[in-house]
């Protein structure tokens, strides 16, 4: 559980607030995590002194850049432009294997991970791009050395655990998915680099203002736990452009 008592606030005007989540904290309540006594709702509310209303949603193990609306007219709004795929994300990943330099992942996913095994398929797209790679001298399975990659993920739908499924789809799990991934690899990848986590975080979260249209562009930053990965491994965090002031 995440034991801080605020959250960095990256952008703020009178409509909305965008906060850099940290990995294993919930968004909000939920019967699948009744142990939880601490969300980003809750800690938001508390922290600016008035109700906020969530507008997506990142996993529990996913860090990064999350949208808040001040009230439930503008969250309504800007919610209208996540359904209308008028919002461009972008993520940051660890994967098992070297994908290729870029590519979509175009396979249809269920509305909910648990769904039932009749349930009909809906359209669901990723694109990613390959920034680095490396090899290690890892024996698992029946390979002698393990791959690994640091993927750029940008969603073009947005199915529960879309980017975690779909890389399980392509045979490239994301490292530290106790769900989606493998095991052995996980724990190989937490033993070399001291960190045990997902390794997928919201970096890039671009959209049309809900109350002025304007284009709004908003950036977070890794977490220190994930940079630790990055630095670990030899990698470079990636740098991002900053064009739109975020300051509110």
């Amino acid at each position: 559980m995440c034991d801080l008592e605020t959250l960095d606030i990256l952008y703020q005007d009178d409509a909305l607030i965008a906060v850099h989540k940290p990995a294993g904290l919930l968004v909000h309540r939920s019967e699948l995590d009744r142990h939880e006594t601490r969300f980003a709702v809750q800690m938001l509310r508390d922290q600016v002194g008035h109700h906020v209303y969530p507008v997506h949603r990142l996993d529990k193990g996913t860090s990064g850049l999350l949208l808040f609306a001040r009230s439930a007219e503008v969250c309504k709004l800007a919610a209208s432009a996540f359904e209308n795929r008028q919002v461009k994300k972008g993520y940051l990943a660890v994967v098992r294997g070297w994908p290729t330099d870029a590519g979509e992942i175009d396979h249809p996913l269920t509305r909910h991970a648990d769904a039932a095994a009749d349930a009909l398929p809906q359209p669901a797209q990723t694109h990613f791009h390959t920034l680095q790679r490396i090899e290690l001298p890892w024996q698992i399975d029946r390979y002698p050395v393990s791959r690994y990659a640091l993927l750029t993920l940008e969603p073009l739908t947005g199915r529960q655990h879309q980017l975690r499924r779909h890389l399980k789809h392509v045979s490239h799990p994301i490292i530290g998915d106790a769900t989606y991934g493998k095991g052995q690899h996980n724990r190989r990848f937490a033993e070399h680099t001291g960190v045990h986590r997902l390794l997928l975080a919201s970096t890039r979260l671009a959209l049309p203002h809900p109350l002025t249209g304007q284009w709004l562009e908003l950036h977070c930053p890794l977490e220190a736990n994930f940079r630790q990965v990055l630095d670990t491994l030899g990698w470079t965090e990636p740098a991002t452009s900053h064009d739109t002031d975020q300051r509110g």
